[in-house]
C-alpha cells in the first residue's frame, strides 16, 4: 500500500511540475547592477555555473521553450542577470557564466562581484542551482562558490549537465564523485539533479523538486 501511495504522490508531483513550468513564462529584467534589480516578493531561483555549462538550455528545456533564454556557442555570453517570471509563483534568475579566460579581467570582475553581490544580499533567493558538466565535474572556481554559499548560508543545489556525452558507467562514477564530496558542504542539498536538456532526461524530476519552492 505504502509503495502505491508513494508512486501516485510522485506522479502529481511531476504533473504539478509540469504544469508550473509549462504555463506562462516571461522575460522580465536583465539587469547589470545590483540597483537596477526589480524587487519582488516571489521566491527565486538561480542558475549558476561555468561559462558554457549549459544555464540557457536547461531554462529553456525547463519552461518546454527553444527561446526563452538565448543559447551561444561562444562562452561568456551573458553579461547580466537575465530575470524570467513563471507565472506569479517563481522567478527564473539566469546569472553570468563564470571561469571564462578569454573575458578581459575587468569585465570578469565586474560579474564576479555582481553575482556575489547577488547571492549573499538577496531575501527572496531560495536556492542556487550550481550546473556543473557531467563530463568535466567540479572545477575549482565551483568549489569557490560552495564555499561561499556554505558561509552565506544560501541553500544550493548541484545539476549535472549535458549527461548524454557520458556512458552510462563513467556518469555513474562521475555521480558518486560528486555525491561524495557534496556532503561535506552544509548548506548543499542532499539529491543531486541528473539532467539532459538535449534527451530531456531527468528535467520532469527537477521541475517537480523546484514546483514545491513556489
Amino acid at each position: 500500500m505504502g509503495s502505491v501511495n508513494s508512486s501516485a504522490k510522485e506522479t502529481a508531483s511531476l504533473a504539478t511540475g509540469r504544469r508550473l513550468f509549462t504555463g506562462g513564462c516571461d522575460f522580465q529584467a536583465g539587469v547589470t547592477t545590483l540597483d537596477a534589480l526589480p524587487e519582488s516578493r516571489l521566491p527565486e531561483i538561480a542558475f549558476a555555473g561555468r561559462s558554457n555549462v549549459g544555464k540557457s538550455s536547461l531554462l529553456n528545456a525547463l519552461t518546454a521553450r527553444k527561446t526563452l533564454a538565448r543559447t551561444s556557442k561562444t562562452p561568456g555570453r551573458t553579461k547580466q542577470i537575465n530575470l524570467f517570471r513563471l507565472g506569479e509563483r517563481l522567478l527564473l534568475v539566469d546569472l553570468p557564466g563564470y571561469g571564462y579566460a578569454r573575458a578581459s579581467k575587468r569585465d570578469v570582475q565586474q560579474w564576479t562581484e555582481l553575482v556575489t553581490l547577488y547571492l549573499k544580499g538577496r531575501v527572496t533567493l531560495k536556492r542556487v542551482l550550481l550546473l556543473v558538466d557531467a563530463r568535466h565535474g567540479l572545477k575549482e572556481s565551483d568549489r569557490d562558490l560552495l564555499g561561499m554559499l556554505d558561509v552565506a548560508g544560501v541553500s544550493y543545489q548541484i545539476v549535472l549537465t549535458k549527461t548524454d556525452k557520458l556512458k552510462p558507467e563513467p556518469l555513474a562514477a562521475r555521480l558518486r564523485e560528486i555525491e561524495k564530496e557534496v556532503k561535506t558542504h552544509g548548506a548543499a542539498h542532499p539529491e543531486i539533479a541528473v539532467t539532459s536538456a538535449k534527451t530531456g532526461n531527468g528535467i520532469p524530476q527537477l521541475r517537480a523538486c523546484l514546483a514545491m519552492l513556489a
